[in-house]
């Protein structure tokens, strides 16, 4: 396998696309001192895979890309391409029947870098791999011989020597397999003791599940036994429902009946209301008159009472009189007794005063006999104004018997509808197609 061609764009000093043929297994670059010989060098190395921006004479990686001088701009990107003649199949594995193997390397100021391999986008491990124990690949690269190279040679130390002569021998490559196997071998062993903890972990994990699977198993057996259950219940109060919403239509019947009948009484005691309103209007009428007829009463009372009062006055100044005239009666007696000759005109005068004396005695007993009829007359007036008032009241009373009757009744009824209703909003909630099919 030998190198043909170097193409480069944007590395370095080559900021124009340039490509470098080599047609003969020996080839020189010549030059004056800058003029780019140690970049073409730089330039095998980077697309090769080189990580250390120190091996490429930098500071950081981005310093490959052309950073601009005083008539150029910087550019944004570098670009190396080298191209391998592999007509004699040297080269082995997958691409030993390639008679060129071209391997790419880009890099932006981005800081994204990208591998491509026969034009198609690989990882920097793939290109590793293909140069492994050609003297290209790794660290120990003895193919590309720069300055300061011999002597390192030269001074090496049997271990780096022997790293040398292996890889000129070819041996690296299956040392950099067999270490790449040892490791999988050793990731398989960590995952193969991986695997057996979660086994391990698996087998409890499969256990609980298992107890967790019988849970639910017995779980969804009691939980269709309960929505059975459920629906058995709904059933049998959806049918207590219905008996009790004919029993309450029972009652409801038998109330709105009570109901007539209490409005029929109603009318009859709003008949009778009106009625005693009538008889209350008489009895009130009556009472009136019987008012005028107690006022006159009492009018006629208080004359008597003046009559009385006046009798009472009468028949005082009377007994006074007859005392008077008991006392004249009996001085004139010791006048008589003293004096005889005047005896006559004297018992006229006693007579006289007699007569006079009864007189006052029949006027008190008349007074007396009015004051008798006033009382009584008095008595009826007021026995006739309580029969009125109580006849009045009778009525009234009983109309307000039968409106509280009408009210309570009135009431109920209204309890019994709302409690219909409810009933009624109950049955319709509750789905019989879908608890018949659950069942």
């Amino acid at each position: 396998m030998r190198l043909s061609a170097i193409r480069m764009s944007g590395f370095k000093s080559f900021v124009d696309p340039i490509q470098l043929k080599l047609e003969t297994a020996l080839t020189g670059v010549v030059g004056p001192n800058g003029c780019g010989k140690s970049n073409v060098i730089d330039a095998v190395r980077w697309v090769m895979g080189e990580s250390s921006a120190k091996q490429l004479r930098g500071d950081a990686m981005e310093d490959v890309i052309f950073n601009g001088s005083k008539g150029r701009k910087p550019v944004g990107r570098a670009s190396v391409e080298i191209v391998f003649d592999n007509s004699e199949g040297k080269l082995g594995g997958q691409y030993a029947t390639y008679a060129e193997i071209a391997v790419k390397r880009e890099l932006s100021r981005d800081g994204q870098s990208q591998y491509f391999l026969n034009g198609k986008r690989c990882r920097r491990r793939d290109i590793a791999d293909i140069f492994l124990g050609t003297g290209l690949g790794g660290k120990s690269s003895y193919a590309i011989i720069q300055q300061g190279t011999v002597s390192r040679f030269v001074e090496a130390k049997p271990e780096d020597m022997r790293t040398i002569i292996e890889e000129a021998a070819g041996i690296s490559k299956y040392k950099e397999r067999r270490r790449e196997t040892e490791n999988r071998i050793r990731h398989t062993r960590e995952n193969l003791s991986r695997l057996d903890d979660l086994r391990s972990e698996l087998g409890e994990r499969l256990t609980t599940l298992e107890r967790q699977a019988k849970n639910a198993e017995k779980y969804k057996e009691y939980k269709a036994q309960e929505r059975r259950l459920k629906a058995e219940l709904i059933l049998l109060r959806l049918a207590a429902l219905d008996t009790e919403a004919a029993t309450a239509n029972e009652r409801i019947s038998a109330h709105e009946a009570k109901l007539a009948d209490a409005r029929k009484a109603s009318a009859e005691a709003q008949q009778a209301a009106d009625t005693a309103r009538e008889r209350h209007q008489q009895a009130t009428d009556a009472l009136q008159t019987a008012q005028a007829e107690f006022y006159g009463a009492e009018a006629e009372l208080s004359k008597l009472d003046q009559s009385i009062a006046h009798a009472k006055q009468m028949n005082d100044m009377r007994r006074r009189e007859h005392t008077q005239l008991a006392q004249e009666a009996e001085a004139l007696a010791q006048a008589l007794q003293r004096e005889q000759q005047g005896q006559g005109d004297v018992q006229r005068d006693l007579e006289a005063a007699k007569t006079q004396l009864q007189h006052a005695t029949d006027a008190e007993q008349s007074a007396h006999a009015a004051l008798g009829e006033a009382d009584s007359t008095l008595a009826q007036a007021q026995k006739d104004w309580d029969a009125a008032v109580d006849a009045a009241s009778t009525p009234l009373r009983e109309a307000e018997a039968q409106r509280a009757r009408v009210e309570n009744q009135e009431r109920r009824l209204g309890e019994f509808a709302q409690r219909l209703e409810r009933l009624q909003e109950q049955q319709a909630q509750v789905d019989l197609a879908s608890l018949a099919r659950r069942g």
